[in-house]
């Protein structure tokens, strides 16, 4: 028998390998028993989920019309939930000196012709004004783990600055955190901070492997790690994002695994992951990927994308620029909630524009298309690109942003509120031609309203943002 409990504090108890091994044994011997997949399908269809078993069994079936089938149910879920919104952020790098010695980062410890580079807080007011110019309103702040060059006073006073700065029309309104493992007390002044999703990726769930990719420095220890999200819930920072490096282990294992953390969280807490992140290894300094032989190929990612979906239909999806255009395209289809645009992953690129000499990018980018450009991309889709961190700022997080997606409500609240901040971005950042498309897709979107009250009150606020008001949501 397995020591496997979900609701555990301890890391080898709620991710235990055993079980995921035979959750996988399992997948592996049903695979072909078409019968049960459709059922589980079926079920799946209510929008409640699926246990972490039925999702591995999903996931190794190889039937190409099974495929198919899971794709057109993700697509239903993710309209259901999400309708046809995108939310729109940026990644902002403070500081890239780490003394950790992941083997996949170039950040880490040994890496010695990296360019280091920390941002002072003017640099940090230069590099938000320029994300403010192009339009963004939700950051994701990174930093390597370096006690002394990056301790939490310096995230605690970057994060302080970055909310104080107001440009034109610009201001960031939500600033999520993925930083490394800390303390509840570290945790507790994150939350005092007002930081919006704390988000950490596990990079791989399996504790051998994990230990192998992290020979030295705090992260290596893999309980420490492990039970992050738990520390950081504690201390009442009640959105916590998760995510795996798929292509640094085995990717079924790992899939199993974030599912099983999810289930963790659920338990545990009464809340699950606010988001999942999927990124893969991407090339960067001093790291090939093709040393991690465990590559995800492109039709395997879109079943893991969809069939996180459908398992955990209230969970938002996160992908970056490390995906090229066309299979971003594919992943807001079927489940991806949340993407970047315009996005830099060195330290200082916003302001210095990134070329082929710079080696302090964290991996390199794919998709390098401006935020107007992928706002363009979006709307010729039908996509709804949002701007939108009202449920942050109204105080809907954790499970009470939870039960309103649960219940169907949020859908009362996102799509008003995605149109409004979509019109403040058209006024104050797009092309004319991109304008133009926008203003076309908010008229189309606005008669969609099901509530007369609010469909009143959104068509009162876009007047007010022909005014030169702005900031209105529900």
């Amino acid at each position: 028998m397995s020591n496997y409990n979900s609701k555990s504090k301890k890391a080898e108890e709620f991710i235990c390998h055993e079980e995921i091994e035979e959750t996988l044994q399992y997948a592996k011997e049903n695979k072909g028993d078409l019968k049960t997949i459709r059922a589980i399908l079926e079920r799946a269809a209510d929008c409640k989920g699926l246990t972490y078993r039925k999702a591995a069994l999903l996931l190794e079936c190889e039937d190409p019309e099974i495929h198919q089938e899971i794709f057109h149910l993700a697509q239903q879920i993710k309209e259901k939930f999400y309708g046809n919104r995108i939310v729109m952020f940026a990644p902002l790098y403070l500081s890239n000196y780490c003394i950790n010695g992941c083997k996949y980062c170039p950040y880490h410890g040994q890496n010695k012709h990296i360019s280091r580079k920390k941002l002072t807080q003017e640099q940090i007011r230069e590099e938000v004004t320029a994300l403010q110019d192009m339009g963004h309103k939700r950051l994701a702040i990174e930093a390597g783990e370096d006690p002394k060059m990056n301790p939490i006073e310096y995230i605690l006073e970057s994060i302080q600055t970055i909310y104080s700065i107001k440009h034109k029309n610009g201001a960031i309104r939500r600033v999520n955190v993925n930083i490394a493992a800390t303390t509840v007390e570290n945790y507790k002044k994150l939350r005092d901070a007002g930081i919006g999703t704390y988000i950490l990726f596990q990079e791989t769930y399996n504790k051998e492997a994990y230990e192998d990719l992290h020979p030295s420095g705090p992260k290596s220890d893999y309980a420490y790690h492990t039970e992050a999200m738990d520390r950081a819930m504690e201390a009442g920072i009640d959105d916590v994002g998760c995510g795996v490096l798929f292509g640094l282990n085995l990717y079924k294992y790992d899939f199993v695994g974030i599912l099983m953390h999810a289930k963790h969280l659920e338990d545990a807490f009464g809340c699950g992951p606010h988001t999942i992140s999927v990124p893969r290894v991407r090339p960067a300094d001093d790291i090939d990927p093709d040393t991690f032989d465990n590559g995800v190929p492109d039709d395997v990612f879109k079943r893991i994308i969809a069939i996180l979906r459908i398992a955990v239909p209230y969970t938002g999806i996160i992908m970056s620029t490390r995906e090229s255009k066309a299979m971003r395209g594919e992943a807001v289809k079927l489940g991806v909630s949340q993407i970047s645009g315009g996005s830099r992953t060195s330290v200082g690129g916003y302001v210095e524009e990134e070329d082929e000499d710079d080696n302090s990018a964290q991996f390199d980018v794919n998709d390098r298309r401006t935020l107007n450009q992928v706002v363009d991309w979006l709307i010729d889709l039908g996509y709804v690109p949002s701007f939108c961190t009202a449920c942050y700022r109204e105080g809907r997080t954790g499970d009470r942003f939870m039960s309103l997606v649960k219940t169907g409500q949020i859908a009362n609240i996102c799509q008003p509120n995605a149109l409004m901040t979509l019109k403040e971005y058209l006024e104050d950042y797009a092309s004319e031609e991109t304008k133009a498309k926008g203003l076309k897709l908010i008229e189309e979107r606005l008669e969609m309203i099901p509530n007369p009250k609010v469909k009143e009150i959104v068509t009162e606020h876009l007047h007010d943002l022909d005014e030169g008001k702005r900031d209105f949501r529900l």
